[in-house]
């Protein structure tokens, strides 16, 4: 499935992206997408409703895909060829750092470059939402505290982060720092978290082009290990590190201006339980028989969301445009 929340800031309505590319209305059973609505028995009631049953919502503003969200884990150098870029080592344990929750926005929303900011950079990353509350778990079990996965950007500001003294976190906090979304796929849908492609572009022009292959630490190892030293609870995200490609490494270095779009994608393999699903919605004249491509156009800033459903690939995007100075006020 793929949960999301509809909605201006605050008013948010929870909502089922459904197989025909429409918003369904989620108010009635739930009433977030958050807390018991993603445990696994939440999420067992809400796959079992009929999308064709629930009210269509018109596509509005799209919030953050999760709320109530605690904790936003970020995991730094994760990426082998990330850490290379930028001329580290890969840590021998995960490099953990906290993202203030007052940056999380939706995927659509605004970006602004805080005051004073002349190094903002992007970090497209495979965000994992916990579904219930894990502490001391096993790398064997870990999967089965995890709700799904969302698409996040890590936006960075580097001199915050690394040219003033003290932790990474003020570099990283900053409001509007933390977009997700547009959706919280259901790990049912993904079969093997550590074989995603994903990549970014800056008006148009691709700067990251990865794979979580090349993670160092796994999403089994993150939860299971982060478990160790605090609770995880439903909501709160991992956010699990960037490929290669960041405005830091490259050479002359690149940040982003006021202005620019930035946009993120994922592409995953389906998982085989998805496309039996899918079998099944056809059986029942739910959705049209073939491939389903819909192109959904949402809020002022055109957002687009490219959805490709087949028995190969899922793919989606987002664009995100970032703010302008003139946004900030005195």
């Amino acid at each position: 499935m793929k949960l999301m929340r509809i909605g201006e800031p605050g008013h948010e309505t929870p909502a089922l992206f459904d197989n025909k590319g429409k918003i369904r209305d989620l108010s009635g059973h739930v009433a977030d997408i958050a807390g018991p609505a993603i445990s696994p028995e939440g999420l067992a009631r809400i796959a079992a409703l009929d999308p064709e049953s629930l009210a269509e919502l018109q596509p509005t503003r799209i919030g953050a895909c999760v709320a109530g969200t605690g904790k936003f884990i970020c995991i730094g150098l994760n990426y082998s060829d990330h850490a290379a870029e930028t001329g580290a080592t890969v840590p021998p344990e995960p490099i953990i750092f906290m993202k203030a929750t007052s940056a999380i926005v939706g995927p659509n929303d605004d970006v602004v470059i805080p005051r004073g900011s002349e190094k903002t950079d992007w970090e497209v990353e495979l965000g994992v939402v916990i579904g219930k509350t894990a502490k001391y778990v096993s790398e064997a079990d870990a999967m089965d505290y995890v709700a799904g996965y969302c698409l996040t950007n890590d936006v960075s500001e580097r001199a915050f982060q690394s040219e003033r003294s003290g932790q990474w976190t003020k570099g990283k906090s900053c409001d509007t720092f933390g977009p997700i979304g547009p959706w919280l796929v259901t790990k049912d849908e993904i079969a093997d978290p550590q074989n995603l492609g994903m990549w970014l572009t800056v008006n148009g022009e691709k700067m990251q082009n990865g794979s979580t292959k090349t993670m160092v630490y796994g999403v089994r190892y993150l939860v299971s290990y982060l478990s160790q030293f605090m609770s995880l609870h439903p909501g709160d995200i991992i956010s699990t590190g960037t490929p290669p490609g960041v405005g830091l490494g490259m050479k002359p270095q690149r940040f982003l201006k006021p202005g620019e779009v930035v946009e993120s994608r994922h592409r995953w393999p389906r998982h085989p339980a998805a496309d039996l699903r899918r079998r099944h919605l056809n059986d029942r004249g739910l959705m049209p028989a073939g491939s389903h491509e819909s192109l959904t156009r949402l809020g002022r800033w055109n957002f687009k969301a490219y959805m490709s459903f087949s028995r190969q690939q899922n793919d989606l995007r987002f664009r995100l445009p970032l703010g302008q100075f003139s946004r900030y006020s005195p």
